[in-house]
């Protein structure tokens, strides 16, 4: 297993030590796959459907895991992990599943990406016993993210350790216009094999707020243009819905000629799917893989599926 990162506080490119594990570890990200996941791996709502009707809270992950090979790690966003916890999520899944996790808020809305050595070093020791089953870290820039602030970006990369992979997610609107801005933008996560995570809420949006579930997703998602571009070797898609009553198939039957693209081409996509309140979301990321043709572990029967249909049969 990978140990942990010793980073030096004063300069992240320059000292960081990684085991000699690394090489060979970040080899098997040449080797083309598919990442199919939700936007978390521990809902109530799904027992009975994914999970096991008994299944415990702390036992979701490892059942998540049996279904899916990826998951966004959201809850990074909010809240540091003990390291305990870490430890515990990284147990709970297979060698070939890969954690997103997202940079803490701290980094991109409280210090707006500026003297965050020491933060930075903390936060990626904290989570290297992870690095193993990391597909990539995430960050998550805040609508106030503007062109003029692209310096900011590109130091806070030159400080991260390069053996890892990170995506970018931006919210100002001026980086969906086609024009300088974007095009500066592109140009510098291409520079540094960063992908450009794109966040497709078109669905969300085409349905009329009805729903207590449906107001807090229109309220709280970005309703931005859709720009699908691969600025590096793992582009990721956030694909988000009402619910799989309204339609959906309109919009993301671009994502499959898409995906199948980036698969052509030797990348390796992560495609990640929400509906308003989740409780659908792994039945939308199935119903993707059926109509992509990908043979993959969420088209067969889920833990609650084959649970009830042993119920059945013993009637």
């Amino acid at each position: 297993m990978l140990g942990r990162v010793y980073l030096s506080g004063l300069n992240l490119q320059r000292t960081v030590l990684l085991f000699v594990t690394i090489p060979a570890l970040y080899n098997k990200a040449f080797v083309c796959m598919l990442y199919i996941g939700c936007p978390q791996w521990s809902s109530s709502a799904w027992k009975g459907n994914l999970f096991s009707r008994q299944c415990k809270n702390a036992d979701m992950l490892s059942e998540y895991a049996q279904h899916f090979n990826s998951v966004e790690g959201n809850t990074s966003f909010y809240a540091d992990p003990s390291p305990d916890t870490v430890l515990r999520w990284a147990a709970s899944v297979p060698d070939e599943f890969k954690f997103t996790f997202k940079f803490h808020r701290r980094f991109s809305h409280e210090l707006q990406l500026t003297n965050v050595q020491h933060e930075l070093t903390n936060w990626l020791n904290l989570f290297a016993p992870l690095f193993e089953k990391t597909g990539q870290i995430m960050l998550q820039l805040p609508k106030a993210f503007a062109p003029q602030h692209l310096a900011k970006l590109a130091a806070f990369i030159d400080l991260l350790p390069k053996e890892l992979n990170y995506g970018v997610e931006v919210r100002h609107p001026d980086f969906f216009k086609k024009g300088e801005a974007e095009i500066a933008l592109n140009q510098l996560l291409m520079a540094h094999n960063i992908n450009r995570i794109a966040m497709d809420t078109r669905a969300l949006f085409a349905v009329k707020p009805t729903t207590e579930a449906l107001i807090d997703a229109q309220l709280k998602k970005p309703h931005l243009p859709v720009h699908a571009i691969a600025t590096g070797s793992q582009p990721m898609a956030r694909f988000v819905i009402a619910n799989l009553e309204n339609d959906y198939k309109t919009f993301y039957q671009p994502w499959l000629s898409k995906v199948t693209q980036w698969l052509d081409e030797g990348k390796s996509p992560y495609v990640f799917f929400h509906t308003a309140d989740n409780r659908q979301a792994p039945l939308l990321a199935r119903q993707f893989c059926q109509d992509l043709g990908y043979n993959h572990n969420v088209l067969n029967p889920f833990s609650g599926e084959k649970e009830e249909a042993h119920q059945q049969a013993l009637f």
